[in-house]
């Protein structure tokens, strides 16, 4: 009997009877046990988070920047609940730990009371970093915790983000006031330079009009000086004139007196008068002489000095050494000239200076001459007039008086102004040599202000001054200067189809292994017929995997209508699966055929084998090294690798290498079942009396 047949009758079985049909039917089942019912309760876990309880403790008591007010704490924690990542209960702090505690919920976060100010301290003088406290139980989770980590390093990151991005949009605003200010201050400093160098010119000109002024003070002091000397003089020889006037006024007075009883002679006063005629005649002549020789005898006086430093010059200065012992008296000689030489300049000085004073005397001696001769004519009768001629004579030494004491004032008043022109002459020369360093100074001030307007011009180029969309921008981009730009290639739109690949091959493993607990690896009477081992074989394998097939088609139906399994490559998956579940019946076929009731143990191993070196979950990189060893050499390695590109897409390069090795082992593992099949044609001891039977 062929093989097809012996299938055949070995699946009729399962006809005779109800119990035999729902056996059948729980075949057909199994594998939705595992595969569907497993990914169904993990098929989109992350889309019900808003289930999860968790804690939110909100103690942030806000502060105030820049006079509005900022509130992280509500602002985060609005957008939590917004989020519906987690579900969010707001709770006090005592009510959160207690319930972290008891279960009740899964985590907690805190937000403290100085979450904001420390947010806003960032743009102040003591920057502190705001920190959100986030607690787990594992005990009640790991998975929780493990995701609240990747949830809450967002919420970090978007909260640092608004931070920083408040913080650099005053930076820019900064930058912006820094410019406004920096092209104002160019410009004062442009305004400064055409000023020093309007001042350099002013004190330039300072310097030279004090320059002059100090020649002028040091002409003025000297002629002060000369002066004050000669009205010292005059005011000498004014105290002599009224002195003079005085014994003059006397002696007229007492003449006077005397010369009452007298009046009555004629001739005696006439001969009197006619005498201080001719007296006043002659001190007017000498007057006259006087004035007229001062100018001359200044000049003789000078060139005498002038003749004398020469020689002594010549001789004791300039003339060949050594010099000569009279050397002491010719300085002498010059010196007593100099001041002869100086003293007749001042008398000339006094007398060009009072030249009008004299001319006045001069005209009182001539009116005094004239009025003496008058005297002398009237003389007669004078004894009605001497009364008036005495209190002329009085009246003349009075003014004479006069004259001597405003000599003294003139003299006093000269003496002061010649110390103040000293004190002016130095003064004007300290000014002068300040305006010359001023001067100085004004030079390289307006060389330093060129320097400076030049280099604010040239930084407040440098300097950005952003508009409000600039500043934006800017803003944005710093304060998330690194996006993740994430791209996925061929992403798997949820966790049950990303681990589909996983769960499905583990579902049809134990489908072919439950299948072999009730339909025997061997086919009895083939055996007994001595059927061929390659007939026996195939007929055994035959009914399990063409019941994989329909499991395959049961399993994919649901997947794809019931939870919403996409596939990239619909047609190739079921293709590919109805190879995978023929070559897991062969192999558990060949280990139930060959090991009998301990192959079913063994069928158990190697599916755990399988799972924990297939990579389903994690890569199998990361699995300890025994698991890497086995991983190339267990046909569950290559079902998952192909699954995972038929079902979410790329290469295929991996589905035809599985199909490949999935083929070996099929073939291989019938191939043992064949030999295994010859080797349970021999009875023997063992299989009469089995050690273990199951």
């Amino acid at each position: 009997m062929r093989s097809p047949k012996l299938a055949a009758l070995e699946l009729k079985r399962f006809g005779r009877g109800k119990l035999p049909r729902k056996a059948l039917v729980a075949l057909l089942l199994i594998p939705l046990l595992y595969g569907a019912l497993y990914l169904c309760s993990f098929w989109d876990p992350y889309s019900r988070l808003d289930r999860v309880p968790v804690a939110l403790v909100n103690t942030d008591r806000g502060t105030t920047v820049d006079g509005e007010r900022l509130d992280a704490g509500d602002e985060i924690a609005k957008k939590l609940k917004d989020s519906k990542t987690f579900g969010w209960h707001e709770v006090d702090a005592e009510e959160a730990a207690e319930g972290l505690e008891k279960g009740t919920y899964y985590l907690t976060l805190t937000m403290p009371a100085d979450f904001s100010e420390k947010i806003a301290s960032s743009s102040g003088d003591d920057p502190a970093t705001g920190a959100l406290q986030v607690r787990t139980n594992d005990a009640n989770n790991y998975i929780v915790g493990s995701i609240s980590r990747t949830v809450f390093s967002e919420v970090r990151s978007a909260a640092s983000t608004n931070a920083s991005r408040g913080f650099l949009d005053k930076i820019f605003i900064s930058f912006s006031d820094l410019h406004d200010k920096t092209a104002e201050a160019a410009d004062g400093a442009t305004q400064l330079k055409d000023g020093t160098v309007k001042a350099k010119q002013g004190a330039k000109d300072l310097a030279d009009g004090l320059d002059t002024a100090k020649e002028k003070t040091g002409e003025l002091a000297g002629g002060l000086k000369k002066l004050d000397g000669a009205a010292a003089q005059l005011e000498t020889g004014s105290r002599d004139v009224a002195a003079g006037t005085q014994v003059v006024a006397d002696k007229v007075n007492g003449a006077a007196a005397k010369a009452r009883p007298f009046v009555k002679d004629p001739k005696g006063l006439a001969a009197q008068a006619e005498l201080v005629a001719d007296t006043a005649k002659v001190v007017n002549k000498h007057l006259k002489t006087f004035a007229e020789k001062a100018p001359a005898v200044a000049a003789v006086t000078k060139k005498v000095s002038a003749k004398s430093s020469e020689v002594y010059t010549e001789t004791c200065v300039t003339g060949p050494k050594p010099y000569p012992a009279s050397c002491p008296k010719l300085k002498e000689v010059k010196d007593g000239a100099a001041e002869a030489a100086e003293l007749a300049g001042d008398v000339d000085a006094v007398v060009k200076t009072t030249g009008g004073d004299l001319d006045k005397l001069g005209r009182q001696l001539t009116d005094l001459e004239k009025q003496a001769r008058d005297l002398a004519e009237k003389a007669p009768g004078l004894a009605a007039d001497l009364d008036a001629a005495v209190a002329k004579v009085n009246a003349l030494n009075s003014g004479a008086h006069k004259v001597a004491d405003g000599m003294d004032k003139l003299h006093t008043g000269l003496t002061a102004a010649s110390k103040g022109s000293a004190g002016i002459d130095n003064g004007v020369g300290k000014l002068g040599d300040g305006a010359h360093r001023l001067d100085g100074g004004i030079y390289k001030l307006v060389d330093g202000s060129g320097e400076l307007a030049s280099g604010l011009h040239e930084g407040a180029g440098k300097i950005p001054d952003y508009d409000q969309q600039q500043r934006d921008t800017r803003t944005e981009v710093m304060a998330d200067p690194v996006r993740l730009a994430a791209e996925s290639l061929h992403k798997a739109p949820n966790y049950g189809t990303g681990f589909a690949p996983y769960f499905i091959p583990l579902s049809l493993w134990v489908g072919a292994m439950v299948a072999y607990m009730l339909i025997t690896p061997l086919n009895r009477r083939a055996l007994a017929a001595g059927a061929s081992p390659w007939r026996i074989a195939l007929a055994g394998w035959l009914p399990v995997a063409s019941l994989g097939v329909l499991q395959v088609a049961l399993l994919m139906s649901v997947l794809h209508y019931g939870l919403g399994l996409e596939m990239a490559h619909p047609a190739a998956t079921i293709g590919f699966l109805a190879l995978v579940t023929g070559c897991f019946a062969a192999i558990v076929q060949w280990l139930n055929a060959k090991f009998g009731a301990a192959g079913r143990i063994l069928v158990l191993a190697v599916l755990m084998l399988q799972l924990t070196s297939a990579g389903g979950t994690y890569p199998v990189q990361t699995s300890p090294g025994f698991f890497n060893a086995i991983h190339p050499y267990l046909p569950m390695s290559y079902v998952v690798e192909g699954l995972r590109r038929l079902i979410t897409g790329g290469d295929l390069a991996p589905v035809w290498q599985g199909c490949a090795v999935l083929t070996a082992f099929t073939v291989g593992a019938l191939a043992l079942t064949a030999l295994a099949a010859r080797g349970k044609q021999v009875w023997t001891m063992d299989r009469l009396h089995p050690e273990l039977s199951l």
